[in-house]
């Protein structure tokens, strides 16, 4: 196995382990047995807990994001979309609530950045998508809300309340019909 492979089975153990069981109850030989990966090497790849965190979350937020962007991408109402996606993320059998806010949860102040940048990234996706401006800081209300919501009671009706009103939103800010 070279780094890279052990890179990758380090990242798919510990991102499997932290969102299930959380940050702090897993520890670095939990990881290396799911993982397969020797201690030492483990240990060379993440010299620290804090670094595999990191490259997990960061991991996360490329594909989530992705996969978000995937999901609006020529939806004729792609700020519905956000919301629909949502509710198919919520009814996955693993959902386990936003693996950011459940990191920050554990960690508070001593969070790695890429929480931060990944609620960001989620605004200024919105802001593109929101069809007038302050819109956006309303629909990220609205989705985190779900989230949350939704990390107490899985299942997609939090994103369903939440696109319906995103509806109402829409509907207040589309320009009125000329007649």
């Amino acid at each position: 196995m070279d780094d890279e492979e052990a890179r990758t089975r380090l990242l798919d153990a510990a991102e499997e382990l932290f969102y299930r069981h959380g940050i702090q109850a897993v520890g670095m030989d939990r990881i290396r047995t799911g993982s397969g990966v020797p201690l030492k090497r483990l240990y060379r790849i993440f010299p620290a807990k804090e670094s595999l965190v990191t490259a997990y979350l960061e991991r996360r937020d490329r594909r989530w994001t992705a996969d978000l962007r995937d999901a609006v991408t020529g939806s004729p109402e792609p700020v519905l979309a956000v919301f629909d996606r949502l509710a198919a993320w919520f009814s996955e059998p693993d959902f386990r609530g936003c693996a950011f806010l459940n990191a920050h949860g554990e960690l508070g102040a001593a969070a790695p950045a890429v929480v931060h940048t990944h609620k960001a990234a989620l605004h200024a996706l919105l802001a593109e998508l929101a069809p007038a401006p302050g819109l956006a800081d309303q629909l990220l209300i609205l989705a985190e809300g779900a989230m949350t919501v939704a990390a107490l009671n899985p299942g997609p009706e939090p994103a369903h309340r939440a696109r319906e009103i995103a509806e109402v939103l829409l509907r207040a800010h589309r320009p009125p019909v000329a007649t």
